[in-house]
């Protein structure tokens, strides 16, 4: 019978000695691209943060996956000719961002409630049909970890 309960034992502990060299060799992968929601709902000084604040992020992790979703005020630096406090223009950091993978999105709620046509946005931009919705399921289905800048 102490023959029996050894027996079981040691093959309890390799199995669990097993299962955990799978999931060394699991970790030993290359980890899953870190991926970030930067929710933007103020205006142009925000989102020039937010611009600077993505470019470092980036900048230190290359392969995160960023999505920027926008509502309310948070909406207008991604509209035709907006400009910084400086004069500059939005479109030349949207797009550098966007060919870095970065996607934009901007709320349709927002565009109706404020009567801005579609036609009136970035290129870059791709209209979502509620801002906050957008947010709450990357977060919730995806997996995205959220940012509010």
């Amino acid at each position: 019978m102490h023959k029996l309960i050894f027996s079981l034992a040691i093959a309890v502990f390799a199995a669990s000695t097993l299962s955990g060299c799978a999931t060394t060799n699991q970790s030993a992968r290359a980890p899953q691209p870190v991926k970030a929601v930067y929710h933007i709902t103020t205006g142009i000084d925000t989102a020039v943060a937010a611009l600077n604040n993505i470019q470092n992020h980036l900048d230190a992790d290359p392969k995160a996956r960023i999505v920027v979703v926008t509502n309310g005020p948070g909406i207008d630096f991604l509209l035709q000719d907006a400009k910084d406090s400086r004069g500059r223009e939005f479109s030349s950091a949207v797009s550098t961002l966007a060919d870095r993978g970065v996607e934009f999105r901007v709320c349709n709620n927002t565009l109706t409630a404020l009567n801005i046509s579609p036609d009136k946005l970035l290129m870059e931009a791709k209209i979502v049909p509620s801002g906050v919705s957008e947010a709450a399921t990357l977060q919730a289905r995806e997996g995205f970890v959220y940012i509010k800048p």
